[in-house]
């Protein structure tokens, strides 16, 4: 049911950026999926390292939100899909300067980033977790990361959130050894599997999926800690896009409400995640 973890690219980086820097045009129209549909392409923004969202398989993106894509689509006829596999520090910042029309990659809803892009309906479930060494009795709850070394991806919702927690245990005299960041989730999971750090925070889902395939490396750190947090997709808070970012969301409530979600869910995580339908929940930070 799930694929392995692996660190893999689609396309070569290079030519990835080429063709993100050589796309043009679809922001500078007055309606930008009238654009897209009139080009025949919809050109989005992917880090195909984070399974099993979004990971590649055979030289394919495949995933959720591959699946989901494949139902979207469906309503594009005559549209191809053209996913550009990007580090997920260039995602966010791509779609703002209109290197690509969308994100469809887990952005974790942020208060800042609500304000910033046009995000979409859930998809999924993104509360924060933290996995460690299968074995390890020194830490048997999120607080026990006191005095240790943890990591997570830097510039990333989950980072913040470890920051965050981080900062809580040090206001009670209780501070982590240290907080190490990285390129993508990968190399944190080979770092903890190493020894050189001793818990990784994530979402949960993402977290789930690791411990299934690693069961002799890996094992989870319950409860979750933090907020209640979603992941959607996200475009740009601009007129043009506004028929891009409307459709997006209506076949997304389409999915939701039919069911087609909750089957991709129990797919690729197990199980159903109740998601709201009809509407973001304001995130609190």
């Amino acid at each position: 049911m799930f694929a392995s973890i692996k660190r893999a690219w689609a396309v070569p980086f290079g030519a990835v950026i080429a063709a993100g820097l050589a796309f043009s045009g679809g922001p500078a129209n007055a309606d930008l999926l009238a654009e897209i549909k009139k080009r025949g392409e919809f050109v989005v923004g992917t880090e195909a390292r984070f399974p099993p969202f979004e990971f590649v398989k055979d030289g394919k993106i495949v995933g959720y939100s591959t699946d989901i894509m494949a139902h979207i689509m469906k309503a594009l006829p005559g549209v191809k899909l053209k996913r550009l596999d990007l580090p997920w520090q260039g995602i966010l910042p791509g779609l703002a300067a209109a290197k690509f029309d969308y994100v469809v990659t887990s952005v974790t809803v942020t208060k800042a980033r609500y304000a910033k892009y046009a995000l979409s309906l859930p998809i999924a479930d993104a509360t924060m977790a933290l996995v460690k060494r299968r074995g390890d009795e020194s830490i048997k709850a999120p607080e026990d990361i006191a005095g240790h070394a943890v990591g997570s991806q830097a510039g990333s919702a989950q980072l913040q959130a470890l920051q965050a927690f981080a900062k809580g245990l040090s206001s009670k005299g209780k501070g982590v050894k240290g907080i190490k960041t990285y390129v993508d989730f990968n190399e944190a999971f080979a770092d903890l599997a190493a020894g050189r750090i001793s818990a990784v925070c994530n979402s949960l889902p993402n977290l789930l999926e690791l411990v299934r395939k690693r069961p002799d490396r890996f094992e989870l750190v319950l409860p979750t800690f933090g907020p209640k947090k979603y992941f959607s997709w996200a475009g740009r808070k601009d007129s043009e896009s506004a028929s891009l970012v409307a459709f997006i969301d209506e076949r997304l409530a389409e999915l939701n409400k039919s069911g087609v979600l909750t089957e991709l869910q129990k797919k690729w995580f197990g199980g159903p995640m109740e998601l709201p339908a009809d509407k973001l929940p304001v995130p609190a930070d």
